[in-house]
């Protein structure tokens, strides 16, 4: 089954990397692009026109979430996540498999899906891959993600996941994604399933050939960020898309330091999500085009300046460096608040000028010049 309406344009490429035109029930957008994440239907503290002025062309929602709060009956009774929450624009939902294994008590994953005890009230549930689809259906969001198997994130080498957990999870997912393919009863839902295999390439190009062969409307990459070198990460990716439909999106799961963004569009990957920009907004840890700032530190406390010269976003219209200091030390929300923002505005600046990059045939020194703000930080 693929979905009605839903479908992608080449726009442009520049060796791998590639711009595209995705087009949705609730609007195009136009990648590489970057998802803020709105968790319980809400990006912390910013409200939905302020995406919108930051650049956001689609938002990315959690369904254990929203599922344990406030129940996808009541979002689907208040007009779905557009409804609900005000974004009329694309919305795309994970499965909540990951944050069920790592969030939620004694979760036990088995063929016929995850059992666990809700982190509310301690009642045990089960998601399976069919309530997975179900719960994404009542959500109405435009793309859905299947149930997979979300192995334990290693603490060190000696937990390292060996070959054969990973070629077991791996076909697990395989099975949940052709029974999620059965399960969709919303024609106009878009469904991605997930390329799994680490960073081991073998096992990355056996799951995307055995993926593509269900038909998903889109692929995405996960079990990534979790600990591979850059390179491996690459390798593995560059592995699946081999065997992947190129007419078709490919999504990168929850990585987000920039370099991370222009890796993957470097490999043709089109969309992206991560908190990283929130979360270390939150605790002044902002980016810029000079590299990344810790506005917590006492050197800008005097600083009239703006957190970046080149941004556009309130915070630096408005604010000095020194005021966002004072705020975030004073433990004031609109600190945490203007810093969240800018961040997003500058992940979604830098996807605007990949784009631009890669339509006038330039990425690589986009590519090269943010590679090397990240040295510049790592040295720091």
């Amino acid at each position: 089954m693929r979905a009605e309406g839903f479908r992608m344009e080449p726009l442009a490429a520049d060796g791998l990397a590639r711009t595209t035109r995705i087009t949705t029930p609730h609007g195009a957008i136009e990648t590489p692009i970057f998802m803020p994440v709105a968790t319980f239907g809400a990006v912390r503290g910013i409200g939905v026109d302020e995406l919108a002025a930051a650049g956001a062309g689609i938002l990315l929602s959690n369904t254990y979430h929203l599922h344990e709060r406030p129940g996808e009956a009541v979002v689907d009774a208040l007009g779905g996540l557009h409804g609900f929450t005000g974004w009329q624009g694309p919305w795309l939902t994970d499965s909540g498999g990951f944050q069920i294994t790592s969030l939620a008590d004694r979760a036990k994953i088995d063929e016929q899906g995850v059992t666990f005890h809700s982190a509310l009230d301690g009642r045990r549930r089960q998601l399976t891959p069919e309530g997975a689809i179900a719960i994404q259906e009542a959500l109405g969001s435009d793309i859905a993600m299947v149930l997979d198997e979300c192995l334990p994130v290693a603490k060190d080498d000696a937990e390292r996941t060996d070959a054969r957990a990973m070629e077991s999870a791996l076909e697990r997912t395989l099975r949940w994604a052709a029974r999620s393919q059965n399960a969709r009863r919303k024609p106009e839902q878009a469904v991605f399933a997930i390329v799994q295999g680490g960073a081991d390439e073998r096992l990355r190009r056996r799951s995307a050939e055995a993926t593509a062969a269900l038909d998903f409307d889109g692929h995405a990459h996960g079990g990534l960020g979790l600990g591979e070198r850059r390179d491996e990460r690459r390798a593995a990716i560059r592995a699946a898309h081999d065997a992947l439909p190129s007419d078709r999106p490919r999504y990168l799961m929850g990585l987000g330091r920039p370099i991370d963004l222009l890796d993957g569009i470097a490999e043709g990957v089109d969309l992206f999500d991560c908190v990283v920009p929130t979360r270390n907004g939150r605790h002044g840890l902002v980016y810029t085009s000079e590299g990344i700032l810790h506005l917590r530190n006492a050197r800008f406390e005097r600083d009239s300046g703006p957190i970046d010269p080149e941004c556009a976003c309130p915070a630096c219209r408005r604010h000095s460096r020194g005021y966002l200091r004072h705020l975030l030390k004073s433990g004031e929300s609109l600190g945490a608040r203007l810093a969240s923002l800018h961040n997003l505005t500058y992940y979604l600046k830098l996807m605007k000028r990949a784009r631009e990059a890669i339509a006038t045939g330039d990425f690589a020194l986009l590519h090269a010049e943010i590679e090397g703000l990240e040295s510049r930080a790592s040295g720091a």
